[in-house]
């Protein structure tokens, strides 16, 4: 499984980040077979202005054979978007897949 962060402008993202952000995603969605790949995009909606629910994550996963599965998820804090995507995410998957397993 690859993990790739992106983030805009607004966002700076060291190696420590990257490291924790990457063993979030890693452990959250490791369950899943077929996963390759997953784009993680970050952005901060308002720039230099806070706020609520200024933080997006759009997280993007492919699997083997499939289309790209994208959702969003925008909270106060990073970690917060992160976590509400994964669950976002984990929840899709399974859908998928248990359509899969009973077709």
């Amino acid at each position: 499984m690859q993990i790739q962060i992106n983030s805009d402008n607004n966002i700076v993202i060291d190696k420590r980040k990257k490291e924790y952000f990457s063993s979030m995603i890693e452990k959250s969605l490791n369950r899943f077979d077929g996963i390759t790949r997953i784009e993680v995009h970050l952005s901060d909606e308002n720039s230099e202005k806070s706020g609520t629910d200024d933080k997006r994550c759009l997280l993007e996963v492919r699997m083997n054979n499939r289309q790209p599965i994208v959702v969003t998820n925008q909270s106060d804090t990073l970690e917060k978007s992160i976590s509400g995507s994964l669950d976002k995410i984990k929840s899709k998957i399974d859908t998928i897949l248990g359509k899969l397993r009973n077709s």
